[in-house]
């Protein structure tokens, strides 16, 4: 579970102050899924990362991107799958490469809609077929009382610890 520590907070808990601008904001992960290229191993030439890296630049420039990664092909991957109390791992490739993810970007945008604006700029790459996917990452109140205050200090508590293991 991943949730903005800006918006976490008790519920019930009295706001005296209006909510700041960012509270009024969403993170969207954006999903570049894999494609034949990708899954062969190929990697993006000199311009292609360039481009890429000069639209990263505007992302952040404009406050939009949080995180970005790209992934290795599924070659070198395994799947953890739990079933029936049963754990059975699997060793890579996967089969469904339209399945499969290239890569991520985590943006914080005012609307989906923001974000496919931002997602129509995303350079491609020529002669590629390449397909994103744009979906809202969940924040405390989308889980309503589930989320008790003893969680709520659980998820700070985390937070905090990611953030000094980071630095």
């Amino acid at each position: 579970m991943s949730i903005q520590a800006i918006v976490v907070r008790r519920l019930g808990e009295a706001r005296e102050e209006p909510p700041t601008s960012k509270e009024l904001q969403m993170r969207v992960m954006v999903i570049l899924k894999a494609n034949q290229q990708s899954e062969s191993g190929q990697m993006p030439s000199t311009k292609e990362l360039a481009e890429m890296g000069a639209f990263n630049e505007e992302l952040v420039k404009a406050g939009v991107m949080l995180d970005g990664e790209g992934l290795h092909p599924s070659v070198r991957g395994k799947r953890v799958r739990f079933a029936g109390g049963r754990t059975t791992v699997l060793d890579g490739p996967f089969a469904e490469t339209k399945e499969l993810i290239a890569g991520f970007w985590l943006w914080r945008v005012k609307s989906l809609d923001e974000a496919v604006e931002w997602a129509k700029r995303i350079p491609a790459i020529e002669g590629q077929e390449t397909e994103v996917e744009l979906r809202q990452v969940f924040d405390a109140e989308d889980f309503g009382e589930a989320f008790t205050p003893e969680l709520h200090d659980q998820e700070a508590r985390l937070r905090e610890e990611v953030e000094r293991q980071r630095a």
